[in-house]
């Protein structure tokens, strides 16, 4: 079961003026559920991606660089076409080829270039993307194309999520109400270097086009490259910030006026649920755990020891068994690859319990005190390496027996 997260109320999702969506059933992958989005876009959207850092990519990350790239500010890009049940990766030239097929297929319905249409596929790696079922979807997929879908969307990305991912905010700029709204999918192989498996998200502020890349890479670092599951970066990885300008707001030419911070933590704020909506999902976790590193010289040494305890297969065992095996983070910070760290200035908190105070365990600490935090189901690890003002956190859950289940059935 997730961790304190339930399926998005439909009418929390706000439209966003210039973005409309239909879904499927396609039967890529498995009949009867949805497993083919659209996402048309207003002439005049400006649109940026990140994508996965992992070199054997899919076939359609390798088409979304290509099609973002020949365009100047992202203007250009007219719909997107997402499918669920198989990743088109790892199948070589023909995948590419196949990913062309389909954004062909969604060009034609929709009269505008194929070029401007940005494939994203997610599911089984190495198996041939059926194109077929794709263009065959596509005409239902079109015809239901509605401003106000954002919640058949969420459940049309999912993959072995149990519920679907959503969230929107709304502010005033200009005197004018602002939509951010975004989805996401991802429950497994979650380690990206920039985003989530698939991640989209609209909004109708009248962002001047340079600044729409900036903005999505600040909401990813914030958000999506803050999360671990199981260490595994996906070869599919996208995270997609669609800037409509519909709002009707005087144009936002830099990030640091007032309305630019604005816009910046509203994004930010629904990137980050998304993103612990993901950690709240994780495959088979039954707690989410939230790991904060203090006191480094940098944020990146921060990074890294937080990252080591949050990849730690025996952290997140203990965790979830709710065992206070707390030397397990300690051994994970010392092996994280800080140059010059100090084990004697080590502090560890778990919640409101100090555990270990300069490097060993505190006198008065008892181990009863932290079971009782480990058997919470959400709960903060805390760690100060006492060498800097830097700090930074991440999320992850525990490692259950419900992740080798789900896993090792995933193709059944």
């Amino acid at each position: 079961m997730p961790v304190n997260l339930a399926a998005p109320d439909p009418a929390s999702l706000h439209t966003v003026a210039g973005v409309r969506i239909g879904t499927a059933m396609a039967g890529v992958r498995k009949a009867g559920r949805r497993d083919l989005v659209v996402l048309a876009l207003d002439e005049g959207a400006a649109v940026a991606g990140v994508f996965t850092k992992n070199r054997f990519c899919a076939a359609p990350v390798q088409l979304c660089r290509e099609h973002l790239g020949a365009l100047r500010d992202g203007r250009g890009i007219r719909a997107l076409v997402v499918n669920t049940g198989n990743a088109n990766a790892g199948t070589g030239a023909d995948g590419l080829a196949r990913a062309r097929r389909s954004c062909a297929a969604l060009a034609a319905q929709l009269g505008i270039a194929a070029e401007q249409v940005l494939p994203f596929s997610t599911g089984v790696i190495m198996e041939t993307l059926p194109v077929e079922r794709i263009e065959a979807g596509l005409p239902a997929a079109v015809a239901a194309l509605a401003p106000d879908a954002w919640a058949l969307a969420a459940e049309g990305i999912m993959t072995t999520d149990t519920l679907p991912k959503a969230a929107s905010r709304q502010l005033t700029i200009g005197g004018r109400t602002v939509t951010v709204t975004g989805i996401a999918k991802g429950a497994g192989m979650i380690r990206p270097n920039m985003a989530t498996l698939l991640g989209f998200v609209a909004t109708d502020a009248v962002l001047a086009p340079a600044l729409v890349a900036p903005l999505l890479r600040e909401a990813a670092e914030l958000s999506f490259n803050r999360i671990t599951i199981d260490g595994d970066t996906s070869t599919n990885d996208s995270f997609v910030l669609i800037a409509t300008r519909r709002a009707g707001h005087a144009e936002i030419t830099s990030l640091d006026s007032a309305e630019g911070r604005a816009l910046r933590d509203a994004v930010c704020a629904v990137a980050e649920q998304l993103a612990q909506a993901i950690v709240r999902d994780g495959e088979g976790a039954t707690k989410f755990i939230t790991v904060k590193v203090e006191g480094g010289r940098s944020v990146d040494e921060c990074r890294l020891a937080a990252y080591a305890i949050a990849h730690s297969p025996l952290v997140k065992t203990a965790f979830f068994a709710s065992d206070p095996n707390l030397g397990r983070i300690l051994c994970a910070v010392g092996y994280a690859g800080i140059a010059d760290l100090d084990q004697g200035l080590i502090d560890l908190h778990l919640d409101d319990v100090h555990v270990v105070e300069r490097g060993g365990r505190r006198p008065q600490y008892r181990e009863e005190d932290g079971q009782r935090v480990m058997k919470g189901s959400e709960i903060t690890i805390r760690v100060h390496l006492h060498r800097g003002a830097a700090e930074a956190q991440v999320w992850t859950c525990d490692l259950s027996h419900d992740y080798v289940s789900i896993n090792a059935d995933y193709r059944s």
